[in-house]
């Protein structure tokens, strides 16, 4: 258990943003939400999953949409509290902790923003272990965990609570209501007992987001490289380093899609990305795909680079991180491999 205050925003929001793989939502919009919301109400504690008590009432709280839109369409800062007021209410609980559903951007300190608004401890992991574009992409929906009733709160202050017949179907729903209000919501759903953090969550990734945001602000500080401080941490993979030469991008059905390509020394690079980075090609030979981390960094100072963010002319590196070993079950390989996106490939493990 330790407390997590205003200073340690910049590491969670620059390490979220690396787990992020492009999605997840902008993690400077979220670390200004978190540290308003600190400074304001005070610290927020963070707990690890084994600190959890095993009858706690965990919810996940989120932002869903299109991160295209999200860094335009600002929330007013009450949506977060009324998705879990009306979660809380559609299941007669009161929340005892709150979670991150994706250690991604701007997802990964939504929960801390509300958690120093309602005093509620956060759980050190999310439901990913990255982010994912869609709301039943999660180790919740492997193990069998609902994510009805889910809430949904947009911010012109209209609820709509979910009751679906799957999670896959709780995600088209809540996805035709964010479309419907501006292509930005927030979400309270898939509430989970302490005794089914341990198959529901990944542990440690709010710790690890810290250090990998650490370690980047120390190389720099050192004179040493952000780049090679990140994969000596995470066990990445370099992909290429080179030039943005070309990016196109769309907001459709509530997701910001698109592909850029990357030329470097001697080679060239295609990103393909729904939200997230999902697939890198190189001369049509598969490199990585989800749901390996596929990561973006600015090549000079180790920042992430978010899929609405990235522009012509970024120099930028790409690298790639191996995902929790879940995914990579014939389970998780259906619910969030190449083939679900439409591409046409199998999920290989990343190149050594």
């Amino acid at each position: 258990m330790r407390e997590i205050d205003v200073a340690d925003l910049d590491d969670i929001a620059r390490g979220a943003g690396i787990l992020g793989t492009g999605g997840g939502g902008d993690p400077y919009l979220g670390r200004l939400l978190a540290e308003a919301a600190i400074t304001r109400h005070g610290p927020v504690t963070l707990v690890a999953v084994d600190e959890v008590p095993a009858d706690a009432v965990v919810v996940p709280v989120s932002m869903l949409g299109a991160p295209t839109v999200g860094t335009e369409k600002l929330p007013n800062g009450t949506e977060t509290l009324a998705a879990l007021r009306a979660l809380e209410q559609a299941r007669g609980i009161s929340a005892t902790h709150l979670v991150a559903i994706e250690i991604g951007g701007m997802n990964s300190l939504v929960p801390l923003a509300l958690a120093a608004e309602t005093g509620l401890p956060v759980v050190d992991g999310d439901a990913m272990g990255r982010a994912f574009p869609e709301a039943q992409m999660v180790l919740p929906t492997l193990a069998g965990i609902p994510a009805s009733p889910m809430a949904v709160a947009d911010d012109k202050g209209n609820t709509l609570t979910v009751n679906a017949v799957s999670n896959l179907w709780a995600e088209r729903i809540a996805r035709a209501a964010c479309v419907a209000t501006g292509c930005s919501v927030y979400t309270a759903d898939t509430v989970m007992t302490g005794a089914q953090l341990p198959d529901g969550l990944v542990a440690g990734t709010l710790t690890l987001a810290a250090r990998l945001g650490a370690a980047v602000r120390t190389a720099r500080a050192d004179h040493a490289n952000p780049i090679t401080a990140v994969t000596d941490l995470a066990g990445g993979v370099h992909l290429i380093t080179g030039k943005v030469t070309d990016v196109h991008r769309t907001t459709t059905g509530g997701f910001g899609r698109g592909g850029a390509t990357i030329v470097g020394t001697d080679a060239e690079l295609r990103l393909s990305f729904q939200n997230e980075y999902l697939l890198a090609t190189r001369h049509d030979e598969v490199l990585a795909t989800t749901p390996d981390l596929i990561c973006v960094l600015e090549t000079d100072t180790g920042e992430p680079v978010t899929t609405e963010a990235l522009r012509y002319g970024n120099r930028v590196t790409v690298l790639g991180l191996p995902c929790d070993p879940r995914w990579t079950t014939p389970a998780g390989l259906e619910l969030v491999g190449p083939r679900y996106f439409g591409y046409d490939c199998d999920y290989r493990g990343l190149p050594r």
